[in-house]
């Protein structure tokens, strides 16, 4: 059988076809090229950039640092209890003074209290231009924190530092359960439900109050100039927040609420005023200035880290730290002053250890009250100012020990023939006795240090896993609304306790204060991230424990500027 085909035209064909499949091979890798070109400006340019970026760091990160990062004995699950200088109003505006005399919480009366409520829009009042370029911006863009060209090194750094910082804060060992370990064990007392109330409208006319009446003990070794910083109001100040989402690159995901498509954001435009003086906005000049040569740690669980953050979102929009921090430490250089901002985790500022001790077992952690969390202790010596907090984590299971002997179990007590003599919220109490004594007899302490009292949360109708919720409060609450939280209370009023028993101890030239803000923060039910906590609208928990950023929590460091202000200025004009 012969070929119909002549002779040689088999090669014929082979060398027509070669150009063509040639010239597809190249079309196609240069198809490639291109879509591969747009695709990686796609990503760079769209909010999925962060959320890939954030997978992949946190397995790197969980790889290659978490074993280093967390100590054996705090790698059990997180949990919580419940979880420019502007001293006077905007000349030009027409601001109300309306003096009330409210019932505060714990049926006390407060003082006359005055609200600030702007008469007529906000366009009213004069903002300045940079003030105004950073809130219009934060309106533009799509809620992701936005880093300035050429900072994709320290932007790639920041991120891994934030995935490290949560996986420390929470405990845990699986990336992909942050969100949901977040606030476990989140309780609620029987009267923590508060009903919704009117809802004030900031317009012409309108009248609203917020009181806080919590009584607090005398700032110990600070002068005061008279001036009660924790009895006042909470107004509303047209200027805005003095940071975005968008300007500061160190907001973790879980509190950088407008990223997470929270819809409204005047919650970040309350600012705190006490009845007897002003308190200034945050001046990042003045307080790089006040910290010079000096160092700040902020000493506690993720709510201290919480307040730090908050403290560098401030500060970074004069200066952009150098990040000098290790895996025991957290610490942040701005060059132009050399001050360092220092944060150390401790999750009830006590030692703790996972050894059997009589009938726990090995395993469950063993709380000492009675001797502090040698961890950070060793350092206290080489910070000029301490910020100290703790409390929520004395709801997870844990065994409270003294003198080497166990008092007390929470969620933990097996035999039920022994009474325990204590219970976790007297375990707090002796815990912060022990810490602030602690550090007013360190023979090497000569600074200031600084107890923030009990943060509230805010959970409605249920714990963290029952349906509690924060869900649709945009403002903060009014004294009528206030439902008292015997659980946050009773915390409150037990450190308060240790804090006055703790300094009566004093021996060494340390200043310790008491910054009382669980009062003022009981009205700002409006601040935490509820389920803006993450991209997830279908998320079924809610965070109603930490502090949306930006966001009230800035007020914590407006207080920290003030009580170091008048603690070194005071020095100042006392030796003069």
């Amino acid at each position: 059988m012969t070929s119909d085909w002549p002779k040689g035209s088999v090669t014929m064909a082979a060398s027509a076809a070669f150009p063509q499949s040639l010239a597809y091979i190249t079309a196609s890798v240069a198809g490639l090229a291109v879509f591969l070109f747009l695709s990686s400006l796609l990503l760079v340019s769209n909010p999925l950039s962060s959320t890939v970026q954030e997978y992949f760091y946190k397995v790197d990160t969980l790889k290659v640092i978490l074993p280093a990062v967390i100590p054996k004995n705090q790698t059990d699950t997180y949990s919580n209890v419940d979880a420019g200088d502007n001293k006077s109003l905007p000349s030009g505006s027409d601001f109300e003074l309306k003096p009330t005399s409210l019932s505060g919480i714990n049926g006390s009366v407060s003082e006359g209290v005055r609200y600030y409520l702007p008469s007529g829009s906000e366009s009213n009042v004069e903002v300045p231009n940079s003030n105004k370029e950073l809130r219009e911006d934060s309106m533009k863009k799509d809620g992701h924190v936005q880093v300035p060209a050429g900072n994709t090194e320290m932007k790639e750094e920041l991120q891994k530092n934030d995935r490290v910082a949560d996986v420390k804060d929470l405990g845990i060992k699986n990336p992909a359960s942050v969100d949901e370990e977040l606030a476990k064990g989140a309780k609620v007392s029987e009267a923590s439900s508060v009903p919704s109330g009117p809802d004030p409208k900031l317009k012409s006319g309108g009248e609203t109050s917020y009181a806080a009446s919590q009584e607090v003990p005398t700032m110990t070794g600070s002068d005061d100039s008279g001036c009660d910083l924790f009895k006042g109001t909470w107004f509303y100040d047209p200027l805005g927040p003095m940071y975005t989402n968008n300007s500061c690159p160190v907001i973790t995901r879980m509190q950088n609420c407008q990223g997470n498509g929270r819809p409204d954001r005047e919650y970040e435009s309350y600012r705190w005023k006490p009845s007897q003086c002003d308190l200034p906005r945050f001046d990042a000049k003045k307080f790089l200035e006040l910290m010079r040569g000096k160092t700040i740690a902020f000493i506690g669980d993720s709510v201290a880290r919480n307040q730090m953050e908050s403290l560098l979102c401030l500060l970074w929009q004069v200066e952009v730290p150098r990040n000098q921090g290790n895996r025991r430490m957290h610490r942040y250089y701005f060059r132009s002053t050399s001050t360092k901002i220092v944060r150390m985790w401790s999750s009830w500022l006590v030692h703790q250890t996972p050894e059997a001790i009589d009938f726990a077992p090995e395993g469950v952690t063993k709380v000492h009250l009675d001797t502090p969390d040698e961890n950070f202790m060793e350092f206290v010596p080489t910070f000029d100012v301490v910020v100290l907090s703790s409390g929520h984590w004395f709801a997870k299971q844990s065994v409270y020990v003294l003198n080497n002997e166990i008092v007390g179990g929470r969620l933990w007590w097996p035999d039920k023939s022994r009474e325990a003599k204590i219970n976790n919220i007297e375990a707090f109490g002796a815990s912060v006795e022990n810490i602030v004594a602690s550090i007013v007899t360190h023979p090497n302490f000569t600074g200031l240090a600084i107890l923030r009292s009990y943060s509230p949360s805010h959970y409605e109708g249920g714990a963290w896993d029952t349906g509690g919720s924060c869900t649709g409060k945009t403002r903060p609450l009014e004294p009528e609304q206030m439902v008292k939280n015997d659980n946050i209370d009773k915390m409150h009023e037990k450190q308060m306790t240790g804090f006055l028993r703790g300094i009566q101890k004093k021996s060494n030239k340390s200043k310790f204060v008491m910054m009382d803000i669980t009062g003022v923060f009981s009205y700002r039910h409006d601040g935490h991230p509820g389920p803006f906590r993450s991209l997830d609208p279908n998320k079924r928990t809610q965070d109603c424990l930490h502090w949306c950023m930006p966001g009230p929590v800035d007020t914590w460091n407006e207080l920290v500027l003030e009580i170091i202000r008048r603690e070194y200025e005071g020095k100042k004009s006392s030796s003069s």
